[in-house]
């Protein structure tokens, strides 16, 4: 996974072959077939790996204030965009991941998207906007979280982790401040909604 990672992040997935792959991660080209169909299965599972992980943070957040949770969940998933040596946000950009058989991912992806919809709505602030406004507002504050794929495609490789805390914690704050949370208020937000680390 790590061989394909690498190769679609800096070679992009048309021109990288399942040989390229299995040169580059020292195996049989055979290999990779025993465990996936081809690099469309390896894309879906790497696509999956970048959602799957705020899903079950998302599923796991109890107690606390919802400001509390977004701000966690917001926390996570750009941690989680931000870390490892590559940028696999980036492939959400690709054209093939419109296709069918990414239809799982997008599913994920939205469901993701529908959890920070339902989080924004019963904070204080998203509970005084109107439907629509609080529709915008998620699309915002998703499109967002998300961004930091941008910020890795300028500075690639992995990230120190001070800076990953820090980009993570800053992207956090910058989405409760769109979801309308007063600034007085993010301190507190910050220690006591910190996601796993």
């Amino acid at each position: 996974m790590a061989a394909a990672a690498e190769l679609f992040t800096t070679h992009g997935y048309a021109a990288t072959s399942t040989r390229a792959m299995a040169e580059r991660a020292g195996i049989r080209q055979a290999s990779i077939y025993h465990y996936f169909d081809g690099k469309e299965d390896i894309l879906a599972e790497l696509l999956e790996s970048t959602v799957r992980p705020s899903l079950e943070t998302a599923r796991a957040l109890t107690g606390g204030t919802p400001e509390e949770r977004l701000w966690e969940l917001c926390h996570c998933d750009a941690r989680l965009l931000c870390s490892g040596p590559y940028n696999l946000g980036a492939l959400y950009l690709l054209p093939e991941v419109r296709t069918e058989r990414f239809a799982a991912f997008r599913r994920m992806r939205g469901e993701l998207k529908d959890t920070y919809a339902r989080l924004l709505a019963v904070t204080t602030a998203g509970a005084a906007l109107t439907p629509a406004d609080r529709a915008l507002r998620t699309d915002l504050l998703f499109a967002l979280i998300e961004g930091v794929i941008l910020i890795r495609r300028d500075a690639p490789g992995e990230m120190a982790a001070d800076a990953l805390e820090t980009l993570a914690a800053a992207t956090a704050d910058a989405a409760l401040r769109l979801a309308g949370v007063p600034d007085r208020d993010l301190p507190d937000l910050r220690k006591t909604g910190r996601g796993p680390a």
